[in-house]
């Protein structure tokens, strides 16, 4: 006999394709997947084991959530277009970067991030695994169990477009020449040249923007200027306000380095102003098939969002 369901409301499971799936999409059959592996000097057994330890996981956690809920499966590419009920429990199962990318869709909703494969994934994100969710599961739904508030940003542009980030913010060229703007911080302002602006929220903050701090303490060491170290280790999940930093500027007779580095604070935003006439961007966590069209003329208002993901620990 099934177990009792503890609750009607939907557990929404979020996954992702495979390497291998992903692979066989663009080359219609496994066999042909596999001579293109093996033809680049892959290692095709690692694809198919990856593949098979992550079928399984997922079958295994639908079969668990089964008892507690109705399971809803939804594959990843299709959360920016979900609409979540307000009483919906959310389980990323995948890497790191799935739980991000779905936890800046749920406006509050509580998300269970679930490792797959531990052998394989360090799982930051990810502090559970597929058999842990049958004692979970029942903590979740009565409301017992811990979970943890996390910081967003959020980018609005000046025609009311807008983009939140778990992890971080670029803003930039989609191509590797230079970006052009003027950045506004507190009434500071700058025409800038880069290779464009990394704005980090705290669960980003030992990702992206601390291999940038690294960087640049690395080169100021080279010149021996002493540079702070106290965000070395990264700063809160939760902390209100996010920090920003400008990647290799350019300063010229019209270009400036100044204001290069600094905290937004939640009412007092970063203000960034586009002067690239083409292929001016702005994308969240790494996905850039998810962004803002941002050329000559438009502002980019950065500050910290009123939205707030909630990760279950």
């Amino acid at each position: 006999m099934a177990a009792e369901r503890l609750t009607d409301n939907k557990i929404i499971l979020v996954t992702q394709k495979t390497r291998l799936e992903q692979l066989v999409v663009r080359y219609n059959t496994i066999g042909q997947t596999q001579f293109f592996i093996e033809h680049s000097g892959g290692d095709f057994g690692d694809y198919q084991r990856e593949h098979d330890t992550y079928t399984a996981a997922v079958e295994k956690a639908t079969e668990i959530l089964s008892r507690f809920g109705r399971v809803q499966r939804v594959d990843r590419e299709f959360v920016p277009r979900m609409v979540f009920g307000r009483t919906d429990t959310v389980v990323a199962l995948g890497r790191d970067g799935l739980a991000a990318n779905v936890l800046k869709y749920l406006d509050g909703l509580r998300l269970i991030g679930v490792n797959p494969d531990p052998a394989r994934w360090d799982g930051v994100l990810l502090p559970f695994k597929v058999d842990d969710l049958a004692k979970l599961m029942p903590e979740v739904m009565k409301g017992t169990r811990r979970t943890q508030s996390v910081t967003l940003a959020e980018c609005t542009l000046s025609d009311g477009q807008s983009l939140c980030a778990v992890n971080d913010l670029f803003i930039g060229r989609r191509t590797h020449v230079s970006a052009q703007y003027e950045i506004d911080l507190g009434g500071r302002r700058e025409r800038q040249s880069s290779s464009g602006i990394i704005v980090s929220t705290g669960l980003g903050s030992t990702g992206w923007f601390r291999s940038v701090i690294a960087g640049a303490e690395g080169v100021a060491r080279g010149i021996g200027v002493g540079v702070q170290t106290e965000l070395e280790r990264g700063f809160g999940r939760d902390a209100d306000y996010l920090y920003y930093t400008v990647r290799e500027p350019f300063p010229s007779k019209t270009t400036g380095t100044d204001i290069v580095f600094g905290r937004i604070d939640r009412g007092f935003p970063l203000r960034i102003t586009s002067m690239m006439p083409e292929n001016g961007v702005i994308f969240s966590d790494g996905v850039e098939n998810d962004s803002l069209v941002f050329n000559s003329g438009t502002t980019a208002e950065i500050n910290v969002s009123d939205r707030r993901g909630v990760l279950v620990v």
